[in-house]
């Protein structure tokens, strides 16, 4: 009973911090977030520039600004700073590249300063020796492997997974009453994930699967960083311990006689020069996986779901292109067909980056734009300020879907005008079915309903770890009829 009441309030409001303020205040509290006292990072040497910046509250520097106000707080920063700045952030000074050159030159990465360890301080405890974590040739080597898991027949057999899975369940929203999606998407995305990566069905198992992953990604931006109990830490250790185990105790099984999912298919994975995966690698890139997969798509299939209640036009466009299609379930070809249902994710992609920043941290001086970072500095790429750059956007504020589409093709403006995915070589390797996955979603709820949302409500974005709307995003559902 209380587990379910705090689950409750958690839809409600994710954190206290994103509690609602009068218009005014929160603009004053945004402007004050970019008002610190500038001071250099450290001394730079001859011909470089110091990074210049400010700390914020003592210890927490801006990470309580950066929770409430999100891509705004970093457009901000970029805004009074420039493309290469700094801020306090849980006791580290980080800095923060913004802007597309500055991204460009952080994730190319072409003097090989910038290490996957800027998320190892984040993450490590919990998606350790994932693909994202590793470095250089040890992630060159792993990323070969991996990519076998990740050929057009598996994604169309992991499609095949999908589709009934959305079909079985979008249906089942209510629509006598306001609905809080996210939560309601979350479910979804995450029994897509067991049944895609696992080959398993809803029951008290996955349930117990699902808890675990949910726990870990909480724990990844708990700001009490003990093993105390009651706290979001101890949890995501407990739940990476089920984790580990599940995994450990199914992977002899899935080697013996693998299937159609993701596990059965690292396990099989080889390159045409035999390299494979250990039964410790398997067992890190399932977990690491499943967390990325699962609350990426979540968050994207939030955002567009907003965008088309608020933006009623679009659904219908969308949804016309749907309805054409008639009742079969669609397989991959016919799902890229659907034109308007493309753009409106890309722009909901953009509008709503689901990973708007990057982690890295410099293994050697290096210089940025002329700005001198030392070695061991935290970097923080915040790639969502790109995707309102007046320089490669028009109206970048603007929902406006056909940006993306001949002849404007605004996201060519910049190699990195639009990067939801990231960039260089760790960009997302499975970007192809994560958008597939949306896809899917998006057109079953075309298929079966109508949804609005209340005149003049615009979602909070919660941004504690990825952006997911701190009320659960409340949409009113209507079935369509026959």
């Amino acid at each position: 009973m209380v587990a379910q009441m705090v689950r409750t309030a958690r839809e409600r409001l994710s954190t206290v911090f994103l509690a609602p303020l009068p218009a005014s205040a929160d603009a004053a509290l945004l402007r004050g977030a970019v008002r610190g006292r500038p001071v250099d990072l450290a001394t730079a040497p001859p011909g470089l520039a110091a990074v210049p910046g400010d700390q914020g509250l003592p210890v927490l520097g801006r990470t309580l600004e950066y929770i409430r106000y999100g891509s705004d707080f970093t457009r901000a920063r970029h805004a009074r700073y420039g493309p290469v700045s700094w801020a306090g952030f849980l006791g580290e000074r980080v800095v923060m590249a913004a802007g597309p050159d500055a991204t460009r030159a952080v994730l190319a990465n072409a003097d090989k300063a910038y290490s996957q360890d800027g998320w190892r301080y984040l993450i490590d405890r919990f998606f350790g020796r994932g693909l994202m974590l590793l470095d250089f040739d040890e992630h060159r080597a792993h990323r070969r492997v991996m990519q076998q898991a990740f050929t057009a027949d598996r994604l169309a057999g992991y499609l095949d997974q999908t589709v009934p899975c959305a079909r079985d369940t979008v249906p089942t929203w209510p629509t006598d009453r306001p609905v809080r999606i996210y939560p309601e998407l979350k479910r979804l995305t995450l029994d897509v994930a067991t049944r895609v990566f696992m080959d398993e069905r809803t029951g008290p198992e996955t349930e117990r699967i699902n808890r675990a992953f949910v726990d870990c990604v909480r724990a990844a931006s708990a700001l009490v960083k003990w093993n105390v109990p009651g706290t979001r830490w101890r949890a995501g250790l407990r739940g990476r311990a089920v984790l580990e185990d599940y995994f450990a105790q199914n992977l002899p099984a899935k080697r013996a006689k693998p299937g159609q999912d993701l596990f059965s298919a690292l396990c099989e994975a080889r390159t045409p020069d035999g390299e494979a995966f250990s039964d410790a690698d398997v067992i890190n890139h399932m977990i690491f996986l499943m967390m990325a997969a699962h609350d990426t798509s979540t968050i994207t299939c939030a955002a567009a779901a907003y965008y088309l209640a608020a933006n009623p036009q679009w659904q219908e466009r969308a949804r016309e292109e749907s309805l054409a299609h008639g009742d079969a379930p669609l397989d991959m070809a016919a799902l890229r067909t659907l034109r308007s249902l493309d753009l409106v994710v890309k722009e909901s992609l953009r509008l709503v980056a689901p990973v708007p920043v990057v982690m890295r941290r410099t293994v050697a001086d290096t210089a940025l734009l002329g700005h001198h970072i030392p070695r061991g500095t935290l970097v923080v790429v915040a790639g969502a300020v790109n995707h309102f750059d007046p320089g490669c956007w028009t109206d970048p504020d603007t929902f406006d879907p056909d940006r993306f589409a001949e002849p404007r093709h605004e996201d060519r403006s910049h190699r990195d005008a639009w990067i939801p995915f990231g960039g260089g070589v760790h960009k997302c390797i499975g970007m192809a079915f994560g958008t597939l996955e949306v896809t899917a979603i998006l057109h079953e709820m075309l298929r079966t309903h109508r949804w609005s949302v209340e005149p003049g409500y615009r979602p909070r974005w919660d941004n504690t770890s990825l952006p997911v709307p701190a009320d659960g995003l409340p949409l009113r559902l209507t079935r369509l009829t026959a």
